[in-house]
């Protein structure tokens, strides 16, 4: 179970980047995208959505890596872990990686997306899986199960 109202503090390897999330998430995802696979050196990416306003970085300047478009992947500058993500065209939310948490075994993935680009054997607990990313129409109605699952 994740905590509704509780706050999550998180930070890189090295822990010259801190940061803490507030309040309930929105859902919880293993994306199995190459590009996941590549940038983490494992078969998928765990990430936890947040809105914006409940994201703070404490300590440290995170610098953007992997891809530098309009999806923002964000890193510590000195141990290069990969800490969150803005996605395109969804500025009011932040996607943490789920284990740069201080607990990460409370955040249980409900979607996987990219199970086309999945290797064969990296298998996940996820309910909803999708051959590319999820539908955005979907959301509405993953976020509400989430909440009633896991909240």
């Amino acid at each position: 179970m994740v905590d509704r109202d509780g706050a999550h503090e998180g930070q890189c390897r090295c822990g010259q980047v801190r940061f803490r999330v507030r309040g309930a998430p929105i859902i919880t995802m293993a994306c199995h995208c190459m590009g996941c696979q590549r940038m983490t050196a494992s078969a998928f990416s765990l990430s936890v959505l947040y809105p914006s306003h409940d994201f703070e970085v404490l300590e440290g300047e995170p610098t953007i890596g992997g891809l530098h478009g309009a999806t923002r992947h964000f890193f510590c500058p000195h141990c290069m872990s990969w800490l969150f993500t803005r996605p395109e065209g969804m500025d009011e939310f932040v996607n943490v990686r789920t284990t740069m948490l201080e607990d990460p075994s409370r955040f249980v993935p409900l979607v996987e997306p990219w199970t086309a680009e999945a290797l064969p054997w990296a298998k996940t607990p996820a309910v909803h899986s999708f051959e590319r990313l999820q539908p955005m129409e979907r959301y509405p109605e993953l976020a509400a199960e989430f909440a009633q699952r896991f909240l």
